[in-house]
């Protein structure tokens, strides 16, 4: 949101479309005026503590699998529950999937995935398993919680994670986050959605450049910059401006 501040500040447009990856879905909906910063803020603590208390620590898990396609991974995992959860949470580009469950599940599913190929399985440092069915008590709790937030009909579409549509109307936007905290994250589909609509520049506001690294595995006909410091903020304006 500090960049995103200081884009505008500094002459930066607004744009056609906003999308944020999982927690950072909620930074755009910000940004798209859907939700005021400080009650984002107090909303997004009391969601991740609703997370953890829904899955006892160390009992879930996630990890990335690189080098296979969607299908296979997601064929691979419904093998590999044994009445347990492991599914796709994070479809981030092709050939990078984020996979989340209970820790045996994950583990079992890991150890098929590079039996099938997959060139790297890196399990990641998370407390919870994001995005997958471990999480349906804390998305009660959250819908508790969303009820008692003002919601506003977006300035700006925002294509959000879980079905990769565009979205304005604010109760719709509520419903989707929702089910964002059980279901996968679609961010190719995402990207590909804002090249359909006619998208041929792409800037990331946030603390880092992993987004647009991710964009540019997506599609490589899209323009993607990230805004994390002076000289990129620079950057990016001039280009805009120019």
């Amino acid at each position: 949101i500090a960049c995103w501040r200081i884009w505008r500040e500094m002459g930066g447009p607004v744009p056609a479309l906003v999308a944020g990856h999982s927690l950072g879905e909620y930074t755009a909906l910000v940004c798209a005026g859907v939700l005021e910063f400080t009650e984002a803020v107090a909303l997004v603590a009391d969601r991740g503590r609703f997370m953890q208390q829904a899955v006892p620590e160390g009992s879930g898990l996630m990890a990335a699998i690189l080098g296979l396609d969607d299908a296979k991974v997601m064929e691979i995992c419904a093998g590999a529950g044994q009445g347990e959860t492991v599914t796709a949470a994070n479809f981030n580009a092709p050939g990078q999937v984020v996979i989340s469950g209970h820790s045996t599940a994950v583990h079992r599913a890991v150890a098929a995935l590079k039996e099938a190929g997959a060139k790297r399985a890196v399990l990641l440092p998370v407390s919870v398993p994001s995005h997958c069915a471990l999480m349906n008590s804390a998305a009660d709790k959250l819908a508790d919680r969303l009820r008692q937030v003002t919601f506003a009909d977006a300035a700006v579409p925002v294509i959000q994670n879980v079905d990769a549509t565009a979205r304005t109307e604010a109760g719709a936007i509520m419903g989707s986050l929702i089910r964002q905290l059980h279901e996968p994250v679609h961010w190719s589909r995402s990207i590909e959605k804002m090249k359909a609509a006619g998208i041929d520049h792409v800037v990331e506001c946030g603390p880092g450049k992993v987004l647009t690294g991710l964009c540019r595995r997506i599609d490589r006909d899209l323009d993607a910059q990230a805004v994390y410091d002076q000289e990129s903020l620079d950057n990016a304006l001039s280009k805009e401006l120019e």
